[in-house]
């Protein structure tokens, strides 16, 4: 028997690929289903299952394409409907693979058709759970993204609390917990960094386990402090219940080379968005006037998903030398089928074609400290809502970078702001988001608050009540 957890950092996510005499089940996979392809012809092994614990909200799954190219089985559990050809299993419904068995656990709550699926190993022990958005390390999935569904969050909570206790907590403590997400993921508040467990651990860690907790002190724990879910999540999880693309052709059409002239027109006539994927250093010093930042290295996929509202924007691409391939497969993981290609060449193709340039002011956290102490300047924090709480400037006005597009009108297109986050990333987001709707008058701080917190500029701090 062979299990090999394939975890994403960008969307915080596992996958699982399980083998036993020669016959393969993947669990949850993302969009591009090459890599798993060729793990199993390099084991000398056939794909017999793909089993999806439930619709997932955060990114689209490679579920079709897969059970497309190898002839594997979809496999959902109890109550999912879909236009295209699944086994939807029974409650406890076993399925073989080689010399193991792998049970469906019904496990509503998350969502309706929720599962987790037991693997009973060689000597009929039971080994692991893939326990999908039901339980993760630390937390457990958050109610409120089930489709087309008459019930409340509250209602769904309620259904958690019952298959955690009845389904997850009899498991011996020995059983290993191999969740969908970890530390980063929106289906969860305050999910473990750890991406490995056991029942037993979390017995003793979880708060949603406790032995003690009420159902109704379950689901007020649960949706206390829950932020709503982002805008994309709906439509990746109708994306994974209707059907989708195949992600060849997405590439395909995508990894597309353009020159400067075919690149602006695309910009110009086929109102296509500029993306520019660099590090916030480069889109700092020279970018395409107009052009919205969100970088490779930071958490890429989820911001897209965030702050783009349509799935089907025309998108046309700055990226770094050689990663054109990555960025179209990023984007097609939360859902973004319509890249039109990139800008062969980079920013330097631009420049040489004496295409305009536009760059960002960005200062140190020293120098901030200086002009703010020297004016009375303008401060805008786009942490998010707990991290502000926590600790900001005191004369910041703050909103989350999420809820950019809902609070432009809060600000002044005739001031200057200077804009902060935490290390420098969603800053930069935040400033090319305004400097493309017309907020010219901006400087980013570069370091974020981590550095400002070194200067010795004015702080308010939280304090817990229970301190006082």
């Amino acid at each position: 028997m062979k299990i090999e957890q394939i975890y994403t950092g960008c969307l915080a996510q596992g996958a699982y690929y399980i083998e036993s005499e020669g016959e393969v089940a993947i669990i949850d996979p993302l969009r591009e289903i090459q890599p798993y392809i060729d793990k199993a012809k390099a084991e000398n092994a056939n794909i017999k299952y793909v089993f999806e614990t439930h619709f997932h909200a955060d990114f689209v799954s490679g579920h079709i394409d897969l059970a497309n190219k190898t002839g594997a089985t979809i496999i959902y559990g109890p109550g999912a409907e879909t236009d295209y050809k699944i086994h939807s299993a029974k409650d406890n419904e076993e399925f073989k693979i080689g010399k193991i068995i792998i049970k469906a656990l019904h496990t509503p709550g998350h969502t309706l058709e929720s599962t987790t699926y037991l693997l009973i190993d060689e000597r009929g022990k039971n080994h692991a759970i893939f326990s999908g958005d039901t339980l993760f390390l630390g937390d457990v999935g958050r109610p409120d993204l089930a489709i087309k569904s008459d019930l409340t969050k509250e209602d769904l909570a309620g259904m958690l609390y019952d298959s955690l206790r009845n389904k997850i907590m009899p498991l011996a403590d020995d059983v290993i917990v191999y969740p969908a997400h970890g530390a980063g993921s929106a289906c969860g508040k305050n999910l473990s960094k750890e991406t490995v467990g056991t029942v037993g651990d979390q017995k003793k860690t979880n708060y949603a386990l406790r032995s003690d907790m009420t159902k109704s002190e379950f689901i007020k724990e649960v949706l206390d402090g829950m932020p709503p879910p982002p805008q994309y999540f709906a439509k990746n999880a109708m994306m994974n219940k209707t059907g989708y693309d195949a992600f060849e052709n997405v590439l395909k059409t995508g990894n597309v080379p353009l020159n400067p002239e075919a690149f602006e027109a695309m910009a110009n006539h086929e109102e296509a968005l500029v993306l520019d994927v660099r590090t916030q250093a480069d889109f700092i010093k020279g970018h395409i006037p107009n052009s919205i930042f969100i970088g490779l290295n930071g958490q890429f996929a989820p911001w897209v998903g965030a702050l783009i509202t349509d799935l089907k924007q025309p998108l046309i691409l700055v990226v770094p030398e050689g990663q054109s391939e990555e960025a179209v497969t990023r984007l097609s993981r939360v859902g973004y089928d319509n890249t039109l290609g990139y800008l062969e060449g980079g920013i330097e193709a631009w420049k040489s074609a004496g295409k305009d340039i536009e760059t960002l002011e960005s200062i140190t956290a020293d120098e901030f400290s200086e002009r703010a102490k020297a004016d009375n300047i303008n401060i805008l924090d786009v942490r998010k809502d707990g991290e502000f709480k926590s600790s900001h400037l005191e004369t910041a006005q703050h909103f989350a970078l999420d809820d950019i597009n809902q609070n432009m009108s809060k600000i002044d297109k005739e001031k200057t702001y200077y804009v902060h986050c935490a290390g420098g990333y969603r800053s930069v987001i935040a400033a090319s988001i305004l400097k493309a709707r017309g907020f010219n008058n901006l400087v980013d701080i570069a370091g974020g608050f981590g550095a400002i917190k070194n200067t010795d500029l004015p702080m308010t701090d939280f304090i817990c009540p229970s301190t006082l």
